[in-house]
């Protein structure tokens, strides 16, 4: 069963606080290997699917077809639960990142256009999985073995609809990393510049100050004061 998520809904989504602006690339390789997960999920299926149907592309198995496909969905679901731990810290990070330009034209441009419906897709998703956890807490009190039928069941559902929302993070978690990692590194290669910058403000700035001369003495006597002349 899984743990109640604390993840914040996509709509409130906010760059992860601290003293490094790119923390939330951290989260990087984790969506990746779950976008991965996913896509490996939808092949395994699809490479089999077919030669478990007829010519006119009926099950001849419904047994076996079921299975399979409740094999594809459980571990698609899997690597979606990824996505909600982790994408919407860098969904936030991405969008804080990305300038107006980013959006018309370069190298993500596509990539940004395509995160425009991941919120829906995490929203929707997240509260599927907080359903099944209600579900869960709603049978805690269950027999063994009632319960372990109920949680099967239940389960099965939460995967079974949450087949969408996975296959949709295939295509949009991938945009995500890609966009998270240009944008990353963009800001990596951005930062000695602006810190020889900043270095030859501080150089200029010292360089001005002028230092105060110090107060010249008082002006000494005369070595050799005139002799008085003498009064006739």
């Amino acid at each position: 069963m899984s743990a109640s998520s604390t993840s914040p809904a996509s709509g409130d989504i906010q760059p992860s606080e601290g003293t490094d602006p790119l923390a939330w690339r951290r989260h990087l390789p984790a969506l990746a290997s779950a976008a991965a997960g996913i896509h490996e999920a939808s092949n395994a299926w699809d490479a089999v699917s077919d030669s478990l149907c007829d010519a006119d592309s009926w099950p001849l198995d419904e047994d076996v077809y079921a299975d399979g496909k409740v094999k594809r969905d459980a571990e698609a679901w899997k690597h979606a639960e990824v996505f909600l731990d982790h994408a919407p810290e860098v969904l936030a990070g991405v969008r804080a990142a990305a300038t107006g330009p980013d959006y018309v034209q370069g190298p993500i441009s596509d990539d940004l256009r395509r995160l425009r419906g991941i919120d829906t897709t995490l929203v929707r998703a997240e509260a599927l999985r907080h359903e099944w956890d209600q579900i869960m807490a709603l049978m805690d009190g269950s027999q063994p073995g009632s319960l372990q039928l109920y949680q099967e069941r239940a389960e099965e559902h939460r995967n079974t609809e949450g087949w969408h929302y996975a296959d949709e993070l295939s295509y949009q978690g991938p945009a995500l990393v890609r966009a998270g990692e240009y944008l990353a590194d963009r800001a990596d290669a951005e930062r000695p510049s602006q810190t020889e910058r900043a270095r030859v403000a501080l150089t200029r700035s010292a360089h001005g100050t002028r230092s105060v001369p110090p107060a010249s003495s008082a002006v000494p006597s005369a070595s050799n004061p005139p002799t008085p002349g003498r009064s006739r």
